[in-house]
């Protein structure tokens, strides 16, 4: 596509976009009486319109049925976390098999990190991302002590070249096959949260597996952001969460997949739950745990009502859109946000995109590092309506969502940054 910086432009993509209709289906908050440019999606997305009407139905039901709403009626509760199976295994490259949604994020990793790592004898480590997450960090820490190694000795930090930003692949590869002898598993976010990069999931599995490690990822902000095929990477676990791309509300439910090749094995240490039981006897109440094949065996309680409705209202949303079309149009939004960029002609020394140029490196978002009272621009952007996020030390992260956010919005951020730094 041919960028240009006029708002007719803008408005021309968007008036030829086929997914424009969807802006329709969200809140837009408001500033002034006006919508916002509203680009946090990648720490809170919109709220989808249908999910006060999902929430209200499940609420008319507690209210008209009781307990009985567990059985009868649509969507009996005590099957209703299946209904987000196959959604879900569509979003993320999955068999519905393999996918449930249930908890929270760091409490799916841990979790995941009781099945998982398995240290044994000099195979203790963990390789991860330096300035990983800091949800990553601390679970990755007091796992490793609760094995009891120390955290400085046991996880294993990649970090970017010197002077450069962003990882190299090769470099990811290469530490794996280096310290593969002592690896019991790699584990890395799926999209680093700070500089946007996407990592090449499949190429990190693959090594993974060549040393004997297990190989899981944090998707917190890769779901619904970038197309995934979890199953065909053949990856052994991943969590993500639901309220940044999912639009499933603040602290909403999480997403957990575990390849089918662990579906049947029983005999996988797991912190288990009434919930995870073998379904067909799991109220006879009897001692000894039958695990639930799949994912859904590593279920502890049931299910969210409340937060799971939100969350399928949303999934219904990313059905009909489709990752696909959303992936095409996320990048031409980044791609436009990029170049507007470019166009403020500003040295390295003041503004600087430290996520990648490579359309398949990054999701929607784009890190901005201003080196020059960059908090101030921040907080400037935010009284003016534009509604970004900022990361310590100096970045402020903008992320052009394609549910909601259109060209113009992108355009008007562009128009802001242009002022600011001409004045």
């Amino acid at each position: 596509m041919q960028f240009h910086n006029t708002l007719a432009f803008a408005q021309e993509q968007d008036h030829a976009d086929e997914l424009r209709y969807f802006r329709e289906h969200f809140h837009i908050p408001q500033h002034k009486g006006q919508d916002t440019v509203y680009l946090c999606g990648n720490s809170l997305g919109l709220q989808p319109k249908a999910a006060r009407a999902a929430v209200e139905a499940e609420m008319t039901k507690w209210a008209e049925l009781g307990v009985e709403g567990h059985f009868v009626g649509d969507d009996p509760w005590f099957t209703y976390h299946a209904t987000l199976a196959e959604p879900t295994a569509r979003l993320v490259g999955a068999k519905p098999l393999e996918v449930v949604v249930m908890n929270q994020l760091t409490v799916n990793l841990h979790l995941m990190l009781v099945s998982f790592y398995r240290p044994q004898g000099q195979r203790y480590k963990i390789l991860t991302e330096a300035g990983a997450f800091p949800s990553d960090q601390y679970a990755l820490e007091s796992q490793v002590k609760f094995h009891g190694y120390a955290p400085e000795d046991a996880i294993i930090e990649i970090a970017p070249r010197p002077g450069e930003h962003t990882w190299r692949t090769e470099d990811i590869l290469q530490a794996i096959e280096e310290n593969g002898d002592q690896l019991a598993l790699v584990l890395m976010g799926g999209l680093h949260y700070y500089t946007g990069q996407v990592f090449d999931m499949a190429a990190i599995t693959q090594a993974a597996h060549a040393v004997g490690a297990t190989c899981g990822f944090d998707l917190a902000h890769a779901a619904g952001n970038v197309p995934l095929r979890l199953h065909d990477w053949g990856v052994d676990f991943a969590v993500w969460c639901t309220y940044k791309y999912l639009n499933s509300g603040p602290g909403g439910t999480s997403g957990v997949f575990v390849h089918e090749r662990h579906a049947q094995n029983a005999d996988l240490p797991r912190f288990a739950g009434w919930w995870g039981h073998d379904q067909r006897v799991r109220f006879q109440m009897q001692k000894g745990f039958l695990p639930m094949a799949g994912a859904e065996g590593w279920q502890l309680s049931n299910s969210q009502i409340l937060p799971m409705a939100v969350h399928k209202a949303s999934l219904q949303i990313f059905d009909e859109a489709g990752m696909d079309r959303l992936r095409t149009k996320s990048e031409q939004l980044t791609g436009y946000l990029e170049f507007l960029i470019k166009e403020l002609n500003q040295p390295k020394e003041a503004l600087e995109v430290i996520t990648p140029q490579e359309p398949s490196a990054r999701g929607c978002q784009l890190s901005l590092l201003v080196h020059q009272n960059g908090r101030q621009l921040f907080e400037t952007l935010m009284a003016n309506g534009f509604i970004l996020d900022w990361r310590e030390p100096n970045v402020i992260r903008v992320a052009p969502t394609p549910l909601y956010n259109t060209f113009e919005d992108v355009y008007r951020f562009g128009q802001f940054l242009a002022a600011h730094f001409t004045q």
